[in-house]
């Protein structure tokens, strides 16, 4: 199934959503309103409500509560740019200026909360004690994963193990999360519900690869960032780590002072380096094992539309440019 299939297969759901995402947006403080727009409507893919959806409909699911869940997990996500955004000290996202470039640090930090607060009274209103321990479990591992990216910034030992345990954190938990509480909602078996949610895991680190190859390997204009800003930022991703552990002696010198010292004035030679040792492909062939483990883990879901809109989304994560 071609992705815009799948968008049209959910799109109806899609567009309840983003409904549902405005209005749940709205605060009488003007900043939040003005904050909260701008980020949301600032062209995302909009994946992990998608996944929502999508494993929503594999599983039966008739109700409308699957709406809410996808708004929550959005709120959540966009919650962690603003705060990542502030963090990594980024002007850029999507090709345009981040939230903390526009309005400053301080508000970036407090939208976000106010963002993670109405995620988490909007699960109050779902009403199902489950869902509420999936996603406090899930926004803390999100903070660990935040915590343990930062402890790894500049440090150019950081093992292919580190860096899959941030991803893992950081990234595919969340993922993990959606399809998990989408299947609660449907009242899915244990076993059901467990495959599903290794379907989001798996699915989410091979999204996180690609995003990471990427950073090297695409376009400023394709993925509205720069080329190396994970680089600039001194954050060893496995195109890095990959070439340290297998270029020459000179090469691995190279990207380790790269990562200690952060900028961009080594580029050149990091290119090369990632260039000759192949990491752009060893990271996407990391990526593909996990879109195939994802695709794997729906063997339990009957053959469906969705479950089929479920497939293509794994492989999109792994085929994209952006």
């Amino acid at each position: 199934m071609a992705l815009d299939t799948f968008r049209r297969l959910i799109a109806d759901d899609m567009a309840a959503v983003d409904q549902l995402i405005q209005a749940r947006l709205r605060s009488e403080v003007s900043l939040i309103d003005q904050m909260g727009q701008y980020i949301v409507n600032s062209g995302g893919k909009r994946l992990r409500p998608a996944l929502v959806l999508a494993v929503a409909g594999a599983c039966g699911y008739k109700g409308r509560r699957h709406l809410d869940m996808a708004a929550i997990i959005e709120f959540i996500h966009t919650a962690t740019l603003l705060h990542d955004d502030v963090v990594d000290a980024s002007k850029l996202r999507r090709g345009q200026e981040t939230a903390n470039a526009l309005w400053g640090n301080e508000a970036s930090v407090l939208v976000g909360d106010f963002l993670y607060s109405r995620a988490f009274e909007m699960m109050v209103e779902v009403g199902d004690m489950r869902i509420m321990a999936i996603m406090a479990a899930t926004t803390n591992t999100i903070a660990e994963g935040e915590v343990l990216q930062l402890i790894n910034c500049h440090d150019a030992d950081t093992t292919e193990e580190r860096y899959l345990a941030v991803i893992r954190r950081k990234t595919a938990k969340l993922f993990q999360a959606g399809a998990r509480c989408a299947a609660v909602l449907a009242g899915q078996s244990a076993e059901v519900e467990q495959a599903l949610a290794d379907y989001g895991m798996h699915l989410g680190c091979a999204f996180q690869l690609i995003d990471d190859a990427l950073d090297f390997g695409s376009s400023g204009a394709d993925t509205g960032k720069n080329i190396g800003d994970d680089l600039a930022e001194g954050k060893p991703t496995l195109p890095l780590i990959h070439a340290m552990r297998t270029g020459t002696p000179e090469q691995a010198a190279v990207v380790r002072e790269a990562i200690i010292h952060g900028g961009l004035e080594r580029i050149e030679p990091v290119l090369a380096a990632i260039e000759s040792t192949g990491s752009i492909a060893y990271t996407a062939r990391l990526a593909r094992d996990e879109a195939a483990h994802a695709a794997a883990a729906l063997a339990p879901l009957p053959r469906s539309e969705y479950r089929d809109a479920l497939e293509a989304l794994a492989a999109f994560s792994v085929s994209r440019s952006y």
